[in-house]
């Protein structure tokens, strides 16, 4: 008897996906390489401006977080270019090149080639903002290109497993190699040639990122690939971005429930916030940076379970199952420091164990919700072209990343305005101080307080977002019979 041949989800879902191959998930998931490495070295501008420039600590402050607020304005802007470069090459990989080598140009002119040579603020605020206008190219290109590899559901996850995989591992191995290996070499200072040995060795590891990134989205890269369901396509103009976000309304759900996460988040995981919880909470550091590092396996094993769920039952899903789940493991947590001595933790027996666990449980159930999410951007971007006719995946993906970062650009103001209500108004709280009752609450509202309160707002968001798995099949199929139309009526 002839064995039943396995239908495909293609067949079950009556839609023929567009599936990528493996290598090229891969390949685009180096894009972490790219974001990864540069998000490393600019974790250093304070350093370069001081030592460099001559800038003082507190106008180093200012500058970067004024140029936050401009990357967040170009954002949206990219939008613009991302739409009228249309060459016979494509438009990936040439925004993706052009925007690595502004930014590369940026930054080593501001680690290495003018640094200490008696430039003062106005030359480091011009290079950063060539940093900021190079990264944004490159990097808004790339989130566009999840949806262009794959619209198959149940594929879409894997790529944000993959993604979230190199994204997790990239930054522990670099600051490994930079503060274990390369700042021993210069003295064990952040000093001038620490700062430009560190700078070149970040760009090279980039730009193979991106040689990688362009390999994986050759095959997609072309002119047709970029066309809408329009009949006449009409230039992006500035009210086509509003009226993205007045009508969409997955990507204005989208919004409340990323942004107010990721600003929770944010907030909980600022350095003043983790000195009280790690140094004088519980009263040991290290064990931050010994979580992070055994978290690794964990994580990864979270990420690929939340991918495969969301390939059976649909990203939304996925992000409210998982969502419910982190406000579990976090009321548990919060209970949990309530009832002990939290110093207990600290002393490496039953109680650091049991920590760990709900640690490990908490990161892995927002490991999950943060794969899907890559995926759910990537349906959001689909509804548009179903909705509207357009294929404007810079527009979407470039109103929420203004919108995203213009909210969590306060969580550093938040944490700053927490400790000065409990009495830290001229200095920080340092490690080993004594625990009193103010610090134990502030921390607890906001480690574990803040992120729930972000998680209920996704909750609430997600009641009024129609795009589960049925509805994404329905959106697939009019997109591809609307094609077949267009297709037979060119003929």
């Amino acid at each position: 008897m002839a064995k039943t041949k396995k239908r495909t989800q293609s067949e079950i879902d009556g839609v023929q996906y567009r599936r990528a191959k493996l290598w090229q998930i891969l390949l685009y998931a180096c894009n972490g390489l790219v974001g990864m490495g540069i998000y490393q070295l600019i974790g250093m501008a304070s350093y370069a401006a001081s030592v460099g420039f001559g800038i003082a600590t507190v106008a180093v402050g200012v500058i970067l977080t004024s140029t936050r607020i401009l990357d967040a304005i170009t954002d949206p802007m990219l939008a613009f270019v991302y739409d009228r470069v249309n060459t016979k090459y494509g438009k990936i990989r040439i925004l993706l090149i052009s925007g690595f080598i502004i930014e590369a140009i940026a930054l080593l002119a501001m680690y290495d080639w003018t640094a200490g040579k008696g430039f003062g603020v106005a030359v480091f605020v011009i290079l950063y903002v060539f940093y900021v206008i190079g990264y944004t190219l490159a990097n808004m290109t790339a989130q566009t290109i999840p949806p262009l590899l794959t619209n198959d559901p149940k594929q879409r996850p894997t790529v944000g497993v993959w993604t979230t995989i190199v994204n997790y591992m990239t930054p522990m191995i670099l600051s490994i190699v930079l503060n274990a290996v390369l700042l021993p070499k210069f003295g064990g200072t952040y000093n001038l040639e620490f700062l430009a040995a560190a700078c070149k060795l970040c760009l090279v590891i980039a730009g193979i990122g991106v040689i990688l990134v362009c390999i994986a989205v050759s095959e997609y890269d072309k002119p047709e690939n970029f066309v809408g369901l329009q009949e006449k396509k009409e230039p992006l103009k500035v009210k086509d971005m509003i009226e993205v976000l007045k009508d969409n309304r997955p990507l204005q759900c989208y919004i409340v429930s990323a942004a107010s996460d990721k600003l929770a988040q944010q907030t909980a995981t600022q350095a003043v916030i983790t000195t009280m919880l790690y140094g004088i909470i519980i009263g040991n550091m290290g064990l931050s940076s010994i979580l992070t590092v055994i978290g690794m396996v964990p994580s990864i094993i979270f990420a690929a379970v939340g991918a495969k769920y969301a390939g059976k039952v649909g990203s939304q899903r996925t992000i409210v199952t998982w969502t419910k789940i982190s406000v579990g493991v976090s009321v548990v947590m919060f209970l949990f420091f309530v009832a002990i001595d939290p110093s207990k933790i600290a002393q490496m027996g039953a109680m650091t164990i049991v920590y760990v666990l709900l640690t490990f449980c908490k990161n892995g159930a927002m490991m999950c919700v943060s794969t899907a999410n890559t995926s759910f951007m990537s349906d959001i971007i689909d509804y548009e072209l179903d909705r509207s006719g357009r294929y404007i995946p810079a527009v979407v993906t470039g109103v929420y990343s203004f919108l995203d970062k213009i909210i969590s650009s306060v969580s550093a103001l938040i944490a700053a305005g927490a400790v000065a209500v409990i009495g830290y108004t001229e200095t920080m709280p340092q490690p080993g101080e004594t625990c009193t009752p103010q610090i134990l609450w502030l921390t607890m509202f906001i480690t574990f307080g803040l992120p729930i309160l972000g998680w209920i707002c996704t909750l609430i968001a997600m009641k009024f977002c129609k795009l589960g798995k049925e509805e994404m099949i329905a959106v697939q199929k009019r997109i591809e019979n609307k094609k077949n139309a267009a297709k037979t009526e060119g003929n």
